[in-house]
């Protein structure tokens, strides 16, 4: 989206009227309308969880039984309700630092990872696939049993390898 349309846009005015810090916010609420991805008492795990906006929408509908926990590489300002983890989801100790804060395994995982883009398409699409693959493995072994994970894709090529995951 060009500058000149993302100020024009809807979803951003709405974001910036009610506080939300992206108009993402909106997206994971008519996901959760229309799938009931989580609810209340859940405890969820947000993956590139930058700039939070995911996280906010998450904290309201998990409410004070349960937990939301957000892993980033970037600064994230402090949401309450929350807790959020400056790292890389390949780091070491991730899972631990997960099950550390959960105790438990997650009912649901929410991923909206991104690469540092560079312009080049095939770079940012294979980035963009690795970042996924990595989430995954988290996944394995982070969530319950049927449990619920969203993952994003910037394009078609790729993700037919998850679809069987």
């Amino acid at each position: 989206m060009k500058l000149i349309d993302a100020k024009k846009d809807h979803y951003r005015k709405l974001a910036h009227e009610q506080g939300y810090r992206s108009r993402a916010s909106y997206k994971l609420k008519e996901l959760n309308k229309s799938y009931r991805i989580i609810g209340a008492g859940h405890f969820v795990l947000d993956l590139g969880c930058a700039p939070g906006g995911w996280m906010q929408v998450a904290a309201k509908i998990v409410g004070n039984k349960g937990k939301v926990m957000g892993i980033d590489r970037s600064y994230v300002e402090e949401i309450p309700g929350t807790f959020i983890l400056r790292a890389s989801i390949d780091d070491d100790n991730i899972i631990r630092d997960i099950f550390d804060f959960f105790v438990e395994k997650v009912n649901t995982v929410i991923c909206d990872l991104s690469p540092q883009v560079t312009g080049n398409w095939s770079v940012d699409h294979a980035s963009q696939i690795s970042l996924n693959y990595s989430a995954v493995k988290i996944m394995e072994q982070v969530l319950e049993k049927k449990a619920i994970h969203f993952l994003k894709f910037l394009t078609v090529n790729f993700q037919m390898n998850f679809i069987t995951i």
